[in-house]
């Protein structure tokens, strides 16, 4: 990706209003005046591995325009990195969860090609950074820019998305991993206090939750036209008696023993990458085992396998899900759909997302372990009921009998399917879960949050030079 790298439109943090009011604004706004006059002049620079894809490139394509709508100088840049390099980070990653992952190793070779390829980005990336602008990075993947960048005057965040509510030997490894590049940071933000290692100084750690933006493509009102025709242009429903929606121009890829699913049907949707964390494989044996809702359909949604350029492990998961779908029993293999959603068009992408979500009965998120999980802001902002793991964040967002069902184990495929159907058969339970949640992410999870808690935490970090 070129230097100057993503795009970041200016949006009015005022349209915000009819959803957080005026008072939020207001404060948002006076929050961000504080904050230009201690920047005077300097910038807010973000760096990430993936303009596109995942919660991370997600958040900063729904947050950026805010900022910069309240005049503040913000870029966006993105590291390259071969699939050698991101196999490496991929095991960080997985193993901050808590995770083996693939179960290779993270030695001597390892390192040396992860700091080769931070080598590589140094020089085009350390152009962007200027004496006294505030860098972000994001995750493990920059984060061996951290020392260059506080070389030249910046004051550096690390953002940490992913996280364990504990430790074990893997997240002992990837944090003997990452610590030599992340301890040099001026704080280190996280979704979670727990996520926090005990070596990073308690003074440096901010807590701050993401958000989503009721305003993005895939968070947007739509209607029901809009959302069959959308799904029908995709091919994930049926075509008779849908008109497509010209917004989509390209299917998705559908394993599945129907021409899409029905339109009457019970739909129950979880939409995440194809990780292993988010365990695709385990809702699908958890829904055709223990789900008997009649008509109940599951649809197992994520992005196309080669369209998330720091995920290797994406093709991989999808091939092994669709293994485990083919190897199901006929009847069990009509009630669910596997979907790759192209990513040629993040547009149409978002879109097809967004209806997909509004048209569940049920919205999962059967996480092995999660970060933060923004599918389930994105579906309690959508009035959706929620079935979550309680793992990391989730927990934050799913109080269990009030904003969602929780499923204390992840692994306790009978549980999750019984959630799943006293939703289902409970429409009174459902309305008033997806109520409860829509007001939980209007009070907790909407941009001017987390907007108001970087700019408090910039802030602090310029006043103490």
């Amino acid at each position: 990706m070129a230097s100057g790298d993503v795009e970041i439109p200016v949006v009015d943090p005022r349209r915000l209003e009819p959803f957080i009011g005026a008072e939020r604004v207001e404060q948002l706004v006076a929050a961000a005046a504080r904050l230009r006059g201690l920047l005077d002049g300097r910038r807010v620079v973000n760096v990430n591995s993936t303009a596109a894809g995942g919660g991370v490139a997600e958040m900063l394509n729904a947050v950026l325009g805010y900022v910069r709508g309240l005049e503040i100088e913000t870029t966006w840049v993105v590291i390259e990195g071969d699939p050698e390099f991101f196999t490496v980070t991929k095991r960080v990653h997985n193993g901050l969860y808590g995770s083996p992952g693939d179960g290779g190793e993270l030695g001597a070779p390892e390192r040396e090609t992860y700091e080769r390829t931070v080598a590589r980005n140094a020089e085009r990336l350390l152009r962007e950074v200027r004496l006294g602008d505030v860098v972000i990075v994001h995750d493990p993947q920059p984060a061996g820019l951290i020392a260059s960048f506080a070389a030249l005057g910046a004051r550096v965040i690390w953002r940490c998305h992913v996280g364990f509510d504990g430790a074990n030997e893997w997240t002992e490894r990837a944090w003997a991993f990452v610590r030599p590049y992340v301890e040099p940071a001026d704080a280190h933000v996280f979704s979670r206090a727990a996520f926090a290692p005990p070596w990073i100084e308690p003074a440096r750690v901010r807590v701050i939750p993401p958000s989503i933006d009721p305003f993005a493509p895939k968070n947007r009102e739509l209607g029901p036209a809009e959302v069959l025709g959308l799904l029908g242009a995709a091919g994930i429903l049926g075509a008779d008696g849908v008109r497509p929606d010209p917004r989509v121009r390209r299917r998705a890829q559908i394993v599945g023993e129907r021409d899409g699913v029905d339109p009457g049907s019970a739909v129950v949707v979880q939409v995440s990458r194809w990780d292993v964390l988010k365990d695709m494989a385990g809702v699908l044996h958890g829904f055709v085992r223990h789900v008997r809702a009649p008509g109940a359909q599951l649809v197992l949604a994520g992005p196309a396998a080669d369209g998330v350029d720091d995920d290797p492990e994406g093709a991989r998961v999808w091939r092994e899900t669709v293994a485990a779908w083919r190897a199901l029993a006929p009847g069990d293999r009509a009630r669910a759909h596997l979907v790759a959603i192209p990513m040629d068009d993040p547009l149409e992408n978002a879109l097809v997302v967004n209806a997909l979500q509004r048209h569940a009965a049920v919205v999962v998120q059967k996480s092995l372990a999660e970060g933060f999980g923004l599918t389930v802001a994105e579906a309690l902002w959508k009035t959706r009921p929620v079935v979550a793991s309680a793992v990391g964040g989730i927990v934050d967002q799913v109080v269990d009998g009030e904003t969602g069902l929780l499923v204390a184990d992840p692994y306790d495929l009978e549980s999750f399917g019984r959630a799943v159907d006293r939703l289902l058969l409970d429409r009174a339970l459902r309305d008033r879960l997806a109520l409860g949640g829509r007001r939980h992410v209007e009070r907790r999870f909407l941009g001017d949050r987390q907007l108001m808690d970087y700019a408090s935490l910039v802030a602090d970090l310029l006043a103490s030079e």
